[in-house]
C-alpha cells in the first residue's frame, strides 16, 4: 500500500461547491462504482455533483446506478456545465485517450483537476493524483480516502464499492486480492451489501446471443510458445451473425488463463469502427503492462489493455508478436 497523503484532498472537497466526476470510455464496475460512491459522498456534503462519462455505460452495468446518476458526454448539454465547475474528478484512469470525447473539453478548464487511480500508466493531466499501483481496485482508494478522512461510508454506497472492488479483483481470485481487501468487503456487507444478488446481476443473465458467442470464440483458441500463450479473436462480423454485442466478450480473456500450462493470454476485438481491441492478461512473472505501453495502452502487470488502428490482421500480427516476445524473454524462469 502506497502512503497517500488523503488530507491535501480534504480540503478540495470541502472548499469547492460544484464537481464533475468522470472515468474512461467503456467504464467497468470499477470505473463506475468509484464515481457514484464519490458522487454520493459530495451530495452528503451538499455539492453539486454531476458524473458524466466519455460513452455510455454498458447495458450489463446499468443496474448499479439506481439512481439514473451517470450520463453521457453530450456537448451541448454539458460543456457549460464542465467549464463552469469547480473540480474535476477523473477515477480509474490516468490517460487523456481513456477519456474519448470529454478529454478535449477537460483539457482546456480552469477547474482543479483530481486523480484517482491503481493504474501504473500515467499521462500529465495537470492534475493532484492519488495513485496507488498496487492497490487491488479504485474502489478501494476511494474507501481509504473517506476513512482517512473522517467520512463515513454509507449504506447507499455498499453495493457500488463491493461491485468495484470484486470485479477488479476476479471476484477475490487474484493475486491482487489482500487481508485488508477482505476487512473492507466485510464492512460492505455489514452495510447492507447482497453479494449473491449482485453476483446474478453480472454474471448469471447471460443471453443466448453471448453464448453463441463463445461457443463461437473458444472453438478458435491459438497457443504460441508451446502453449505458454493463448489467444483468442472476435471480428464483427462474429457480432452481426450471432447477435452478440461487444460487451459479451468481456472476461473470455480470462478463459484462456484456465488452460494449464499458459503463462499469459489477450483477446483481440474487433470494433464496429473497425480498430482493435485488445485484453492483455497475465499469470506470471509476463508484465502485459509494457505489452501495452507499446501500443498506447496501459494498466497493471497482470491486467493491460490497447486499441489499435491499423486494420484487423495487421494489428492482431502486431500484439501477438509483442506477447510472444514477452513470453519467450521470461521462457527460462517457470510460470
Amino acid at each position: 500500500m502506497n502512503n497517500i497523503d488523503w488530507a491535501l484532498l480534504k480540503p478540495i472537497i470541502e472548499q469547492n461547491q460544484t464537481f464533475i466526476i468522470t472515468s474512461h470510455v467503456r467504464p467497468d464496475l470499477d470505473a463506475l462504482g468509484s464515481e457514484l460512491a464519490l458522487a454520493i459522498l459530495l451530495e452528503s456534503l451538499g455539492k453539486q455533483v454531476s458524473v458524466i462519462n466519455g460513452s455510455d455505460m454498458p447495458d450489463g452495468l446499468r443496474f448499479i446506478d439506481e439512481e439514473d446518476r451517470v450520463q453521457k458526454y453530450v456537448p451541448s448539454k454539458h460543456r457549460d456545465l464542465i467549464l463552469g465547475s469547480d473540480v474535476h474528478f477523473i477515477v480509474d484512469t490516468s490517460a487523456w485517450k481513456q477519456l474519448g470525447t470529454i478529454a478535449d473539453l477537460f483539457k482546456t478548464t480552469t477547474a482543479k483537476k483530481v486523480v484517482i487511480d491503481h493504474h501504473a500508466s500515467s499521462d500529465d493531466l495537470q492534475a493532484l493524483e492519488f495513485k496507488d499501483p498496487l492497490a487491488e481496485a479504485t474502489g478501494t482508494l476511494i474507501y481509504r480516502m473517506m476513512k482517512v478522512c473522517g467520512y463515513p461510508v454509507q449504506p447507499e454506497m455498499a453495493t457500488p464499492l463491493y461491485g468495484a472492488i470484486a470485479t477488479d479483483t476476479g471476484w477475490f481470485r487474484f493475486s491482487s486480492t489482500t487481508s485488508e481487501t477482505h476487512r473492507i468487503i466485510a464492512d460492505l456487507i455489514d452495510l447492507g451489501v447482497k453479494a449473491d444478488h449482485l453476483y446474478q446481476q453480472l454474471y448469471e443473465r447471460y443471453s443466448i446471443e453471448r453464448t453463441k458467442l463463445v461457443s463461437r470464440i473458444l472453438g478458435r483458441v491459438e497457443l504460441e510458445c508451446d502453449g505458454q500463450l493463448v489467444y483468442v479473436y472476435v471480428q464483427w462480423k462474429d457480432f452481426t451473425e450471432t447477435g452478440a454485442k461487444p460487451v459479451d466478450t468481456e472476461d473470455l480473456v480470462n478463459e484462456c488463463l484456465r488452460i494449464n500450462g499458459t503463462r499469459a493470454a489477450f483477446i483481440a476485438v474487433e470494433q464496429q469502427n473497425k480498430t482493435v481491441k485488445f485484453s492483455l492478461r497475465s499469470r506470471s512473472d509476463v508484465d502485459v503492462s509494457q505489452v501495452a505501453e507499446i501500443f498506447g495502452g496501459g494498466g497493471h502487470k497482470k491486467a493491460a489493455g490497447a486499441v489499435l488502428t491499423e486494420p484487423f490482421p495487421q494489428a492482431l500480427t502486431k500484439v501477438r508478436d509483442a506477447m510472444k516476445e514477452a513470453v519467450m524473454t521470461l521462457a527460462d524462469h517457470p510460470a
